[in-house]
């Protein structure tokens, strides 16, 4: 058996002392490749020998840090990387077979000895793309942003099928500013041949993560909490835009799956079917869904459900005057990173504007004073994805700032401002805005979180 290791400046402390290199798994509940390679190549006692005494054997589940897997991730899950002391990259990639992993092992191992492999990262990570302009109502950037929609099967680019959420709200935006037909069609082709053609589990109910095929099918197994969550808020704001049946139907279906399946016992609910763990900004963007929902279906107490649930998970995760914890397990783990900070912050206004309880714009408020306290680039503008520690190792050190989450933080800071009507937040949504339009080359479907989060600064 292998001993995996819990990341830690220990840790490769460890390595450095024993001159051996990092293997680093990084691996996810919902994974069932991840958990054919345990039960395949690492259960192999050869490649268990191997590992046992020329590496140090590093595990990390994605959902529990998203940091390091947003910075070490080779291709998808699972990612098998091999690492220096300093934790920089030497080589890897995703799923090795038993039979190739041994040969794998003995290479980097001795490349590692002899000093031969030099740490940069692949050059794969990096990649160059057409830039476009920051203006959100650009026809260029609109265009680009609808270019890969899928007419003949709806959806974005062609295989594997992701369920992008983010076009489909402006799809649903630009509909209701003009009327065109076109914008109706991307969302309900979408909605219908994800519902009907297999991304959706028709016997357990929830949409898979992702389907195999450019027409929905072969799904991947795993039915996360984020996926059904983002497609919950589509189909409830598609039936109060659309007023189809169909739309309401599915919003009650999708709320029914999370709020059962997916909802632990003391409530809250798990990052998906194969988690037990309940993370911050999973239940965040949950718990904003589903009072959407509770609004489309006329049903109060669908909402006190989802606003308990969320009180019981921030109660985890909450510690007065500090950053949210990612997740807890009996202790708060994983303190700062930003997206926990601006999800959460999103949902407590969702909270406040269906209750009209102050506490919930209150703690909005606190949560965003304490992402730009701590996570606030004072030189260039922008959030950081995680705050910085002095125990930081490798890729970690480098502080970025994320594309999607720069977004979602000016348009929840545009919100916050109008509803405290306390102007001290303004500047920091214009600077995260700033940030991502920085990014938008080659954003493809996402830079749709760009154009909304510039429509609602331009909602004053």
């Amino acid at each position: 058996m292998i001993e995996w290791l819990s990341w830690s400046g220990e840790v490769f402390s460890r390595a450095a002392r024993d001159g051996k290199p990092v293997l680093l798994s990084i691996t996810a509940a919902w994974c069932r490749a991840c958990q054919e390679m345990d039960r395949t190549t690492f259960h192999d006692p050869e490649v268990a020998a191997l590992i046992a005494a020329r590496f140090v054997a590093v595990r990390v589940d994605t959902d529990r840090r998203p940091d390091i897997n947003e910075r070490y991730n080779l291709g998808g899950w699972p990612t098998t990387a091999f690492l220096t002391p300093s934790g920089e990259i030497i080589a890897g990639g995703t799923y090795i077979t038993a039979d190739r992993m041994t040969g794998v092992l003995n290479r980097v191992a001795a490349a590692f000895k002899v000093r031969v492999i030099d740490g940069a990262v692949p050059s794969a990570i990096a990649a160059g793309a057409q830039a476009y302009s920051s203006e959100p109502g650009d026809a260029q950037l609109i265009e680009s942003i609808f270019a890969t929609f899928d007419d003949a099967h709806g959806g974005f680019g062609t295989e594997p099928k992701f369920p992008h959420a983010a076009p489909l709200h402006l799809a649903l935006a630009l509909f209701r500013q003009t009327g065109e037909d076109r914008w109706r069609r991307i969302v309900e082709s979408t909605l219908d041949a994800m519902a009907e053609r297999g991304l959706w589990d028709a016997e357990h109910g929830g949409f898979f993560r992702y389907a195999t095929t450019r027409d929905w099918q072969r799904p991947h197994d795993g039915k996360l909490l984020e996926t059904n969550a983002e497609l919950l808020r589509v189909c409830a704001e598609a039936a109060l835009v659309f007023d189809r049946p169909v739309d309401r139907d599915r919003c009650a279906a999708v709320a029914a799956f999370i709020t059962t399946t997916l909802r632990a016992d003391t409530g809250g609910y798990r990052g998906s079917d194969g988690d037990r763990v309940m993370y911050m900004d999973g239940n965040a963007k949950a718990v904003g869904a589903l009072v959407g929902a509770a609004t489309v279906l006329d049903d109060s107490e669908l909402a006190r459900e989802a606003l308990a649930s969320f009180e019981r998970v921030i109660l985890l995760c909450y510690k007065p005057g500090a950053a949210l914890a990612h997740y807890s397990d009996g202790v708060a783990r994983v303190r700062g990173l930003l997206a926990d900070q601006i999800y959460t912050a999103g949902a407590l206004l969702d909270a406040h504007d269906v209750s009209g309880l102050e506490p919930y714009a209150m703690m909005a408020e606190e949560l965003a004073r304490v992402a730009v306290r701590e996570l606030w680039d004072e030189a260039a503008g922008g959030f950081f994805d995680r705050a910085g520690h002095e125990s930081d190792i490798g890729l970690l050190r480098t502080r970025r700032k994320p594309f999607v989450v720069n977004a979602e933080a000016a348009a929840t800071l545009a919100r916050l401002e109008r509803t405290s009507g306390d102007g001290w937040s303004r500047q920091y949504a214009d600077g995260a805005l700033a940030a991502a339009a920085g990014q938008l080359a080659g954003q493809g479907p996402l830079a749709a979180h760009y154009v909304l989060a510039a429509r609602q600064l331009s909602t004053r």
